[in-house]
């Protein structure tokens, strides 16, 4: 009666917490990028209400709402000027 430990319960060990990572890593990715966009998107409404308040004073005016917002966010300074552009085509 000895007290070793068999090699196929190291490696089924070793297996387990393998893909314990590995399933924990493809459930976060999914959340880390949805975070992002909620984050990016919170940023862009608040570039664009800054750039609303501005414009006030010029008559200009870009809708706050989500697609703008994330537009801004994920694009930055190029997104509003894309927003500006097509809002000054459309009408």
């Amino acid at each position: 009666m000895g007290l070793g430990i068999e090699i196929s319960i190291i490696l089924a060990y070793a297996f387990g917490l393998i893909l314990l990572y590995v399933i924990g890593y493809i459930l976060l990715v999914p959340i880390k990028i949805i975070v992002k966009l909620f984050i990016n998107g919170i940023i862009g409404g608040i570039a664009l209400l800054i750039l609303n308040f501005i414009g006030n004073y010029i008559d200009f005016y870009i809708p706050t709402n989500p697609f703008t917002a994330l537009v801004t966010g994920l694009l930055g300074i190029p997104g509003i000027a894309m927003l500006a552009f097509l809002r000054e085509i459309l009408f």
